[in-house]
């Protein structure tokens, strides 16, 4: 569990919110005192874009050929045909799959990732434990597990049942404190009580709504007999939101679309500081040795990592299995209820900047792990919050306001020529969307591709909004997460609503 001196950490939960404030609010009065600098660091963040926008097109059309790639190959014969002496035997190693929900229709649960799990190919049905965390508040928890367990019995080695009981003391209601229990109380009956070895043994976090490829868990099988890193590593699929794109109103649908192609790059990325996101495997023995999720966060996918990352003295890292797992995109009975469960969903995961002042104290604890390799988790952590939150402000306001402000300033050259570099960069930049959005298209499945002239249309039309759609579902909801913190207010966790 985290423990901080209270004056650290709140100088700490204030950085993040002060970076971005401070960079928001820098060419306001920047364009003042310091015209000339507002401009060099909107030159610099232009070309920094310009190299990531390309740089995420590039990985991800490398990330769609792997998955073309992989998609159909059988592992089990890829392992009979190269297996080794030190490669743990297939048939001995089990799944665990954790699947925590709260108030999600059985329905969901059904169609989604038992159905999901219950298709996997190329492994036997005894090598996956699935597991239905139920949260003992939630209405008719007991009716629905009872249904569920009758309606797919048979279909997987064990499907098992737990129940996290609600107000546990040093506890925030969520998914990370119910699959802490849902894990402990398995790991005691399997390994404990019945004395299977911990060694053979992975856990997936699932998310109630996802929908694994037909290959994941084989191929996951395959990586984790031939690893001799096993016990280090986590396996992340890419996350697409596919379940329901198109039901989704425009905005959500395009954040998602380039949320899509983004996590195909990123978890390909050179300077492998990729985190674990969403629905992802690793070894019980890793689970076991970091203690479990702690039961204290909100995001628990990239705490989750840091827990490892130095319990492991920095050895931990994550490795992509590129068959693609399927979600939903938020939704709602109307347009706007969508529009605000997407801000809640945003906001939700941007909470995930309380592990910085966690990554940074732990760093702090742990000189072990080379001083090199700390600062760049940190920086990668800070990277990703403080361009969620800015990046619209700098590319969409930055250029302009200086010179609006200061008009002196726009009769120089620099000042003249800002917002023609700046227009240039980003139109530039529309081709390297203009490729994401073709290679996700590639990507989807046949029931929500584009059929007809009218549906292209529709596809190329949403893109006019993209400015409107970046602000509101995804600046601005991490800006607020931000904020809060900075301000020492809690979030409160707030599920993501599922409809059938």
């Amino acid at each position: 569990m985290r423990r901080f001196h209270l004056p650290q950490q709140r100088l700490l939960e204030i950085l993040p919110g002060f970076l971005s404030w401070s960079i928001i609010l820098f060419p306001f009065w920047g364009a003042f005192l310091v015209p000339r600098l507002v401009a060099y660091f909107t030159v610099a963040f232009l070309v920094f874009w310009f190299y990531q926008s390309f740089k995420n097109l590039f990985l991800g059309v490398r990330g769609y050929r792997a998955i073309k790639k992989v998609e159909h190959i059988n592992w089990w014969q890829q392992y009979q045909k190269q297996k080794k002496a030190n490669w743990l035997k297939w048939d001995k190693i089990r799944h665990i799959v954790i699947i925590p929900n709260y108030n999600e229709p059985a329905e969901k649960l059904a169609t989604t990732s038992l159905q999901s799990l219950a298709n996997q190919q190329d492994i036997a049905k005894k090598q996956l434990i699935v597991v239905l965390a139920m949260e003992s508040r939630a209405k008719n928890a007991h009716q629905k597990a009872h249904h569920l367990k009758k309606q797919f019995a048979g279909q997987f080695g064990r499907l098992l049942v737990t129940f996290h009981p609600s107000n546990l003391p040093q506890e925030i209601k969520g998914k990370a404190a119910n699959e802490a229990w849902a894990a402990r109380k398995v790991k005691q009956l399997l390994v404990n009580k019945e004395g299977y070895p911990l060694n053979y043994i992975t856990v997936t976090s699932c998310d109630a709504d996802a929908k694994f490829h037909p290959r994941y868990f084989s191929a996951l099988t395959y990586f984790f007999a031939r690893d001799h890193q096993r016990y280090w590593h986590l396996w992340q699929s890419p996350i697409f939101w596919y379940n329901n794109l198109n039901r989704v109103p425009i905005p959500i649908r395009i954040i998602g679309i380039i949320g899509n192609i983004n996590h195909i790059s990123h978890i390909q990325d050179p300077d492998h500081l990729h985190f674990n996101y969403s629905t992802y495997s690793l070894s019980l023995k890793l689970l076991d040795q970091v203690g479990y999720w702690d039961r204290d966060i909100i995001p628990e996918d990239w705490h989750l990592f840091l827990q490892a990352f130095f319990a492991t003295r920095g050895q931990a890292s994550v490795q992509p299995i590129f068959l693609p797992t399927s979600i939903d995109a938020p939704e709602g009975k109307t347009f706007w209820d969508a529009l605000k469960n997407r801000y809640l969903q945003c906001q939700r995961h941007a909470w995930g900047v309380t592990d910085i002042p966690y990554a940074i104290t732990q760093a702090k604890n742990h000189p072990e792990i080379p001083l090199s390799l700390r600062l760049a988790r940190i920086y990668k952590m800070l990277e990703t919050h403080i361009l969620w939150s800015t990046n619209w402000f700098i590319l969409t306001l930055n250029a302009w306001l200086v010179t609006l402000l200061n008009p002196r300033f726009f009769q120089t050259t620099l000042g003249y020529n800002l917002p023609k570099f700046s227009g240039t960069i980003l139109s530039i930049c529309l081709l390297a969307l203009l490729g994401v959005v073709f290679i996700d298209f590639r990507l989807r499945p046949a029931a929500i591709k584009a059929h007809n002239i009218l549906d292209y249309s529709k596809e190329f039309l949403q893109w006019l909004i993209l400015p409107l759609a970046s602000l509101f579902m995804a600046a601005l909801p991490g800006l607020d997460a931000q904020t809060r913190l900075m301000l020492g207010h809690r979030l409160e966790y707030r599920t993501t609503k599922k409809l059938t």
